[in-house]
């Protein structure tokens, strides 16, 4: 039995959590730069651009002998990582619920992406499905570590201080992404006076994404805690196929039990997939849609991350008033207007990217951070990993649905953007309806958790 002076006292609680809600934020930090770097700026065009140079009479470029257009092979290549995070995120969430091992289990995932990240400076000439396949790699090590760095969000956090937790973090990952990309904007735009190419400048650029995400990623690991002794856990297993979809079935027959957190978690992987695929494509839009060069691109998309860290904060700060719920739904109206006008935009035209961008800003951070949080509330406690490995599945970078449709609509039109970016309204107005519907309240008591004042 604890001493007097062994018992935790609640200043030093709340001191010990404040201190892991830091450490926590310098993983949105560390990781926001693949998105904002990698996924966002520079590989899809990169990317396309190595496809179509290596494209066939026909115009068309083999993966392992399937012919598709190069403006497919990106989408495709997003899809298929998704899928992959389908099929083994509910099992490595599962994992990191029962091992008790969850520090340890993001930094396996977290130097993986890492890694793969930084092989990408050698996909170069004919190196196309290279490049695919490090993303793939890259993007389901994101994924994962994105699902274990969030189920310490509960651990971390009282349930009415949960939306400005998450709201400062998605604040910081805007920060840290900012601030990179500045940095290799600096760099692809003054490639010359270094005696370097557009293509190796752009390759030097993801390398250093690696490196950022590999060095930052040490804050997390040492100031963030385990809460479970894993020695009394079932042993773990390998991991296989067979038992991914064991544990994803698993999971899905467990949260028939809670409906309100599968509506909710419907309508986020409906609206979130049309948001990371405005993020994912808006550069590959932009270049082949509407003419614009990639400096005009990178500062647009760099205007876009200091604005959002403000947007965030913003919508936080909404969400105290209004509760998350309504504050996603209003944010979700204007996504839906943003990909209504995009289609419209004038070839050439950068005032109007740049604008469209701005409105982009205003709700990205926001409408994914209130999510996050709000999800946090519906999840019976002691399973947060084994859920958030399901809504992963449309977190950062992640969009199958979303890519899917876009690249179907690429290889069924000859390459037309503006129709394709147009398809993901459907997205936006499904989620919306599908939010307005979810009884939050109800949902959080049924996980057994306690209702917030303001949800």
């Amino acid at each position: 039995m604890p001493t007097p002076s062994q018992v935790p006292r609640p200043a030093d609680e709340a001191r010990s959590r404040r201190s892991e809600q830091r450490a926590w934020y310098m993983y949105d930090w560390a990781n926001s730069v693949f998105t904002t770097s990698v996924i966002t700026v520079f590989l899809g065009p990169y990317l396309t651009t190595l496809a179509e140079a290596n494209a066939g009479g026909d115009g068309r470029v083999s993966v392992f002998g399937w012919m598709i257009e190069p403006t497919a092979l990106y989408p495709y290549a997003t899809s298929l990582s998704v899928l992959i995070q389908l099929v083994l995120l509910p099992m490595v969430g599962a994992i990191a619920d029962n091992s008790g091992r969850k520090r340890e289990m993001l930094g396996v995932l977290a130097y993986l992406g890492a890694f793969a990240t930084m092989g990408l400076y050698f996909v170069q000439g004919d190196r196309y499905l290279l490049g695919a396949g490090l993303f793939v790699l890259a993007n389901v090590a994101f994924g994962a570590s994105i699902v274990v760095a969030n189920s310490f969000l509960p651990d971390i956090s009282a349930e009415d201080e949960r939306d400005a937790v998450s709201s400062r973090g998605w604040a910081t990952g805007y920060l840290g992404g900012a601030l990179l990309l500045t940095l290799n904007l600096a760099l692809f735009l003054g490639h010359e006076s270094f005696g370097l190419d557009s293509g190796h400048a752009v390759r030097i650029c993801m390398v250093s994404v690696g490196v950022w995400w590999a060095v930052f990623t040490v804050i997390p690991l040492v100031g963030l805690r385990n809460r479970r002794d894993g020695s009394t856990a079932a042993p773990t297993r390998p991991i296989s196929v067979g038992r991914s979809f064991a544990q994803l079935w698993h999971t899905l027959k467990g949260l028939r039990a809670y409906p309100g957190t599968l509506l909710f978690l419907v309508a986020y992987i409906l609206f979130n997939d049309g948001i990371q695929t405005v993020i994912g494509f808006s550069a590959t839009f932009a270049d082949q849609a509407l003419e614009l060069d990639q400096t005009v691109q990178i500062g647009t998309i760099l205007m876009v991350q200091f604005v959002a860290f403000g947007g965030a904060l913003l919508l936080g700060a909404i969400a105290r008033r209004t509760g998350a719920k309504r504050a996603i739904l209003g944010s979700l109206v204007v996504w839906t207007v943003v990909v209504g006008v995009a289609p419209l935009l004038q070839a050439g035209s950068a005032t109007q990217f740049f604008l469209l961008g701005f409105f982009i800003a205003i709700v990205l951070g926001g409408t994914q951070a209130l999510s996050r949080s709000l999800f946090s509330q519906l999840i019976p406690k002691g399973k947060e990993a084994e859920y958030f490995g399901l809504y992963e599945i449309s977190d950062k970078g992640s969009a199958f649905l979303g890519s899917l449709t876009l690249g179907i609509v690429l290889d069924a039109t000859g390459g037309e953007y503006r129709v394709a970016i147009l398809s993901l309204s459907v997205f936006f107005v499904l989620g919306f309806v599908l939010l307005l519907l979810t009884n939050v309240p109800a949902a959080i008591r049924a996980a057994g958790n306690r209702v917030p004042e303001r949800v």
